[in-house]
């Protein structure tokens, strides 16, 4: 079976054994989809967001020396979106009703983001040749990690002319 077929399927056994759950999706660290068990349409949306709320959340853990981030919960009135680190290179995304106890559901959820994270990472690996993720310095200036900091000069857009009001 391929690694794809793999994944598919742990989100779908998932889904069977948590009929509460509304969505899963497993996302790339940098936001790119990978396999998506959602219902609706947008899940290469939520695999994004997913990922710029795991990399805000792993600041956090971070930037506070409170180790590795493990989750991600963020709740609103309807229901509640947790992320999980899945190996090194992806995320599992679940999306629940408000009413979910999301303390049961933690542990079945790491052991599947365990199991698909370990088959993302071998895939991973084997497409790049384990070449590690580049990381931005901590410790340096905001404009130095930025992408806009990186292009060249005369690439960047030019300063827009400052608009002027016209005599009368």
């Amino acid at each position: 079976m391929d690694a794809d077929a793999v994944i598919t399927l742990e989100l779908h056994r998932l889904r069977q054994r948590r009929p509460e759950l509304t969505g899963v999706l497993l996302a790339s660290r940098d936001g790119l989809l990978v396999a998506s068990d959602l219902p609706t349409t947008e899940a290469a949306h939520v695999a994004a967001l997913a990922a710029a709320s795991a990399g805000l959340g792993h600041r956090f853990a971070e930037t506070l020396r409170q180790g590795p981030m493990r989750e991600y919960v963020v709740r609103a009135a309807a229901g509640c979106v947790v992320t999980y680190p899945a190996g090194r290179y992806a995320l599992l995304t679940l999306l629940t009703p408000a009413t979910t106890n999301l303390d049961a559901l933690r542990t079945e959820a790491y052991a599947v983001a365990e199991r698909t994270g370990a088959v993302f990472d071998a895939r991973w690996s084997d497409d790049h040749h384990d070449r590690p993720l580049r990381r931005a310095d901590p410790a340096a200036p905001l404009a130095t990690r930025t992408p806009m900091a990186t292009l060249p000069v005369q690439s960047r857009r030019p300063a827009a002319t400052t608009w002027r009001r016209p005599p009368i």
